[in-house]
């Protein structure tokens, strides 16, 4: 009896440890521009039955309740929570943030797409739209090196203005994606996520238009982490972490008895 005690305990060190894991990690990414705040969730372990529910306990009566002992919790997932963050302002041409919903396109290294909410976008050496790793976002637009000014409306049409011109020019236009189930998408580093047969398709439309969120130039999408919550969250797996910990020892201190009275 004593050994499933450590077991159930067990259980549940590991997964107050990857709870606090997942805290520290949206701690440590809460001034991440786009950053969405990570969840984790568990699940009981399967029960030992020792008499179900219904069971006969005399002629003609029936326990009313089941005995079953749980083994214990464990991790099943992680989820972004996506909640909007807050806008600052940057007054920077080429800093984008998504109001609402959608991701912007990223052509990855490896030829797959990636999604991001990080909307600080730069310029390669042959005025390509790139991220700050110099991934190119999709679809691709090239800005014209004479380009005098920038231009990113509402609904993603990118315009430059050249010397001498007095109307602007249309150089391209963003593309935003969102997904049946965003919740399904699997991090990969770098601000970066990627599509899953969980998240389903990605449906791609101009910003403002089929449920898109719309852009906002010159400013930029801050973290939606709330510090002071997750401090509170880390506080009280720390807590159920030591409470954990002492059921080792009580259960520890129960069989050092046994051993020497008996």
């Amino acid at each position: 009896m004593s050994s499933n005690v450590m077991h159930v305990a067990k259980t549940g060190l590991n997964a107050q440890q990857a709870r606090i894991q997942v805290i520290s990690n949206n701690l440590a990414n809460v001034n991440t521009t786009g950053f969405k705040r990570d969840r984790a969730n568990f699940e009981t372990l399967m029960y030992q039955t020792w008499r179900p529910a219904g069971a006969q306990t005399a002629e003609g009566t029936q326990a009313t309740s089941a005995t079953t002992i749980g083994t214990g919790v464990r991790l099943v997932s992680t989820e972004k929570i996506y909640t909007q963050g807050n806008m600052t302002m940057t007054e920077n041409a080429l800093d984008v943030a998504i109001d609402g919903r959608g991701f912007l396109q990223v052509l990855m290294p490896n030829g797959q797409t990636g999604y991001t909410r990080n909307g600080i976008l730069s310029q390669n050496a042959e005025g390509t739209l790139t991220t700050t790793s110099g991934y190119v976002i999709q679809p691709e637009t090239q800005i014209p090196a004479d380009a005098t000014s920038i231009t990113i409306s509402r609904d993603g049409i990118i315009s430059v203005t050249r010397p001498g011109e007095i109307e602007a020019e249309e150089v391209g236009q963003l593309i935003l994606a969102q997904f049946p189930n965003p919740r399904g998408l699997q991090p990969v580093g770098e601000n970066l996520l990627v599509a899953t047969p969980a998240s389903g398709a990605p449906i791609e439309g101009a910003p403002m238009a089929d449920g898109m969120g719309d852009l906002v130039q010159g400013a930029l999408e801050t973290s939606n982490v709330n510090v002071v919550q997750e401090l509170v969250d880390m506080i009280e797996a720390q807590r159920a972490y030591e409470i954990n910990s002492r059921s080792i020892s009580a259960s520890d201190e129960m069989m050092s008895y046994l051993a020497n009275k008996l």
